[in-house]
């Protein structure tokens, strides 16, 4: 981890230019983005984004403005889950606002997994049904309405499409206890019970770019 984090610091030291939107990013900010991501980012989200681990999000296609705002928020301790504080609180650190910028470019324009494949076709249906419709027994809205009709995101919103199936039951049940404290999600995820959980994960992790 201190390796990690010292070359890090080493290599935001080739940002010289302020960045703005993704488009104004530099070409001294896009190398040393992609060195970043290659070299440190890699290790855990790996190569492209693509993680073949269920422990770490996929970013490759996220939304430039997601990540942005992410790793803001773990540089200012905003997000406070478990793997925000073991991990990205310290990577982040050392991190500044062109080479973040840099970051969520590179990501956002690399092409996501395949989706997992799934024997449990019932689950993945049910998980559609929520995701779609939303459940108005319990009050919960469709998750469509904010994520999109395929799960890609937007600008404001995550892309779920794709994530492995552990990682979104991790992030779910966060957000059901409280845990990442978004009042928003926690209002959407408090109506779902943890087979709705495993569903809707399911589904998300079936869809692919």
């Amino acid at each position: 981890m201190k390796y990690l984090a010292a070359s890090m610091v080493l290599l935001s030291g080739f940002t010289c230019a302020r960045a703005g939107l993704a488009d104004e990013v530099s070409p001294e900010i896009r190398s040393a983005a992609l060195r970043v991501a290659v070299t440190t980012c890699a290790t855990c989200h790996g190569p492209q984004g693509n993680s073949i681990s269920p422990k770490f999000p996929r970013l490759a296609g996220q939304s430039a403005a997601y990540i942005t705002a992410q790793m803001k928020n773990f540089k200012n301790h905003a997000r406070g889950d478990a793997d925000a504080v073991g991990y990205m609180w310290g990577m982040a650190a050392p991190v500044d606002d062109d080479l973040i910028v840099g970051l969520a470019d590179y990501y956002s324009k690399q092409k996501p997994a395949a989706g997992e494949k799934s024997s449990d076709a019932a689950a993945i249906g049910r998980g559609k049904a929520i995701y779609t419709e939303g459940i108005a027994a319990g009050g919960v809205p469709p998750c469509a309405s904010c994520h999109g009709a395929s799960a890609a995101g937007t600008a404001d919103f995550p892309r779920l499409a794709g994530q492995t199936t552990q990682y979104l039951v991790k992030q779910l049940r966060a957000f059901h206890t409280n845990l990442r404290d978004v009042a928003v999600m926690h209002g959407v995820t408090s109506g779902l019970s943890a087979e709705n959980i495993n569903d809707v994960a399911a589904y998300l992790a079936s869809l692919g770019p």
